[in-house]
């Protein structure tokens, strides 16, 4: 599971200077620190009316405690589910208030003020896509009171750090944040977990980037939409993994699921541990965000369940024919058609004043506009204006069995992911989670769209009950790792790919990941929690995998006749696919193979090839004096005064996803594996987990001692106790404490 790729640099600048700005003079730079008493002081911003401002009203006292474990991970006990999800804001602010605040700064389109540009493109998408319109239309009509109850808990939980810690406050005008807030960051942020971001990047390229789809146009099938997404999103690799084993399959009769999605180690989307218990029956433990009061994938007493991204075609971008004697409006239907117009005002951060700007924001029947000077586009994608992503969680985290998590996930209110499931009875589930839209036949979806019919304007999806999915197959395991849901176990049971229609765009490749899972999980029909444990850090590369086509492309081509080329080409010979920390071939390879690295497996030409093998060897020959380094020299994890050798590399299982140094030589980890939750249901039905985070509790505070504390276990692919049982957590507990005391 991946989120939005972020929107990149140059999408940033880009976004805020197109035609349709106006600007004033530059003003002096905000206070950066308000007083505690203008944090309550209501203000006003994008997300609500002025007199929801006003009616805000302080923290409320909630019944909760918090139990932190030697790990320094929270474990937070509520009367209600409402008070339990105030004690996670609490508790999340305590260990990453920095990021917290940012995710509300982005959603309420401040970014600007302190970030400049290149947040202010953050911004203008909150405006672009309507965040707010949806959140204040819906927020009391289309989310339950319970879920509501939630949300403005934990913004009061936010609310109470923030009052009490005035010098972390960096921004004065988002306080106090209201439940709307927490809203608006899963209605920003969904759309980008499927590549909307990719599309809207697209629109700022100098030309057009694509052909525009007439009636006739053929449909060569998803293997080419897969290469339009390879272009777009520049070949860098993303990832996840989930795997359910059931009771057929394992050793002892027990059920097993792997929670490991690969994320940013740092940032807004790096995972938090924690878990949550209310009396009122909320009970779960695993992954979220900061800024998130659910956990996003993990498990409850009776069931748990895993993300990893999934990448349909869930955006059309439609071209607009505009009226020549009124820019403002487009043909559909064979009638002129009004855009809705509106000048929204940012704040930006340009040197050490602002300049404020309002920018247009333009949108069709279609969806959002973007006028450029190859053409007026305007984009639709899937889930455009639901609000309800939250409370989808939110009923995940309470189910008890597989109908009710099932119930959940047919609310439809998550457009995308792929999700794995088991349970305590045994069951195991894969599912292709997504929000396909049922399109008009003849057109190629791969291309842009014409605007100027109804026809190619889409409304209704396929219906849930005709998504891949895979439930308790015969063969007791199934697996998904950014691969097709066309190969998800082994033996019968996969979905037929014949049955989607290529317009949906359903992956087809298989990652280096899913082969080994399947090299693994399923060519052992008697696994035992070791076994499960060790599979799921494997360091190795499939035989049929990119890495390996690369090796026999080197290996069988011509080699300059130097001795430097010569020398990697024998490491190269000996190197068996693993990654293993020690392994002396692993850099070499990596380096050699990580600049064409593309799923689909096409490779370049072999020339290419051993000219990025001569390069990569001279570089390890420059920087450690030898190209036969062992790996864990090369791959590093650094945070604070770690320094550790890495084992995995990019698309194991053991993933791991590193930032070359200045000098080439070193990678430092930055994504891929980072919270890791391993979970078993045993033969009787009750549950136990263990789980490792890349660094640690403390997400942004150094001075913590869990700051790194499990970065050695992460290093060693050692995973540490879940206490999930109240008298676990106090016989090892750090500290007790009631949040804001």
């Amino acid at each position: 599971m991946k989120y939005a790729r972020n929107i990149s640099a140059s999408l940033a600048v880009l976004a805020l200077f197109l035609p349709g700005c106006a600007t004033s003079t530059q003003t002096p730079s905000p206070s950066p620190s308000p007083s505690p008493a203008a944090q309550a002081s209501p203000s006003s911003s994008p997300t609500s009316s002025p007199g929801d401002r006003a009616a805000a009203k302080p923290p409320a006292s909630r019944n909760v405690r918090i139990l932190r474990d030697t790990w320094g991970v929270p474990h937070i006990y509520g009367k209600t589910d409402a008070d339990a999800a105030y004690g996670l804001a609490f508790a999340q602010c305590e260990d990453d208030f920095k990021t917290v605040e940012e995710a509300m700064i982005a959603t309420r389109s401040l970014g600007g003020v302190n970030g400049g540009a290149q947040a202010a493109a953050i911004d203008y998408m909150v405006h672009l896509l309507g965040v707010w319109d949806s959140v204040n239309a819906k927020y009391d009509t289309d989310l339950s009171p319970q879920t509501r109850a939630i949300c403005e808990a934990y913004a009061d939980g936010v609310n109470r750090y923030a009052q009490l810690h005035p010098d972390e406050v960096t921004m004065g005008d988002i306080w106090p944040v209201t439940g709307k807030d927490i809203v608006a960051g899963f209605v920003f942020k969904a759309p980008f977990f499927y590549g909307l971001d990719n599309a809207v990047l697209e629109l700022f390229g100098d030309e057009r980037k694509r052909e525009v789809s007439t009636k006739t146009a053929a449909i060569d099938g998803p293997e080419a939409l897969a290469a339009s997404r390879e272009f777009l999103t520049g070949g860098l690799p993303t990832g996840s993994n989930t795997f359910s084993i059931g009771p057929k399959r394992t050793a002892d009769g027990s059920t097993f699921l792997a929670v490991n999605s690969h994320q940013p180690w740092e940032g807004p989307v790096a995972w938090y541990e924690a878990h949550v218990h209310s009396d009122e029956g909320w009970e779960a433990v695993g992954g979220t965000f900061p800024g998130v009061p659910i956990v996003l994938h993990g498990h409850n007493r009776r069931l748990g369940w895993a993300h990893t991204v999934n990448s349909p075609d869930l955006v059309d971008v439609y071209v607009l024919e505009i009226n020549p004697a009124n820019k403002d409006q487009y043909k559909l239907d064979g009638q002129w058609k009004d855009f809705d117009i509106e000048m929204v005002p940012m704040t930006v951060k340009v040197g050490e004043g602002v300049m404020n700007i309002k920018r247009e924001v333009v949108r069709s029947v279609h969806g959002p506009v973007l006028r450029q000077p190859h053409g007026v586009y305007a984009i639709r994608y899937a889930g455009m204006g639901d609000i309800r992503a939250v409370e989808q969680w939110y009923r995940m985290n309470r189910a008890n069995n597989l109908d009710q998590w099932l119930d959940a996930m047919k609310m439809r209110a998550i457009p995308s992911l792929n999700c794995g499931y088991a349970d305590a009875d045994g069951n195991i589930l894969y599912l292709y989670n997504a929000l396909m839209p049922i399109r008009a036949e003849g057109y190629d979806w791969r291309q842009y769209l014409p605007g100027n019919t109804s026809e190619t304007i889409w409304d209704d999806y396929i219906p849930f009950d005709r998504l891949p999915m895979v439930k308790n197959p015969d063969s007791g395991m199934v697996q998904n790792c950014n691969s097709t849901p066309f190969q998800t176990t082994v033996g019968p049971g996969n979905p037929d790919p014949a049955a989607y229609a290529p317009a949906f765009g359903i992956e087809t490749h298989m990652t280096n990941r899913a082969l080994r899972a399947i090299e693994t999980f399923g060519a052992d029909d008697s696994i035992d929690w070791d076994e499960f444990v060790k599979y799921k850090f494997d360091t190795r590369y499939s035989r049929e995998s990119f890495m390996a086509k690369v090796r026999v492309a080197i290996l069988s081509g011509k080699i300059p006749n130097d001795p430097l080329a010569q020398q990697a080409v024998s490491v190269l010979t000996k190197y068996d696919l693993d990654t293993n920390a020690a392994d002396p071939g692993t850099a070499l390879a990596v380096m050699t193979a990580l600049p064409f690295h593309n799923n689909a497996g096409k490779l370049p030409m072999p020339d290419e090839l051993v000219d990025q093998l001569r390069k990569s060897a001279d570089i390890l020959k420059r920087i450690h004096g030898r190209i036969d380094v062992p790996w864990a020299e090369v791959n590093r994890l650094h945070r604070g005064n770690a320094d550790l050798g890495l084992g995995g590399g990019p698309d194991t299982l053991h993933a791991v996803y590193g930032k070359a140094t200045e000098d080439g030589g070193r990678f430092v980890g930055q994504a891929g594996d980072c919270y890791v939750l391993l979970v078993k249901w045993d033969n009787s039905g009750k549950v136990s987990s263990q789980s490792v985070h890349q660094f640690g509790a403390a997400t942004t505070r150094p001075a913590s001692p869990h700051y790194a504390d499990q970065a050695p276990l992460f290093v060693a692919s050692k995973l540490k106790p879940v206490w999930f049982e109240e008298a676990d957590v106090r016989a090892h507990l750090e500290r007790e404490y009631v949040p804001g005391e």
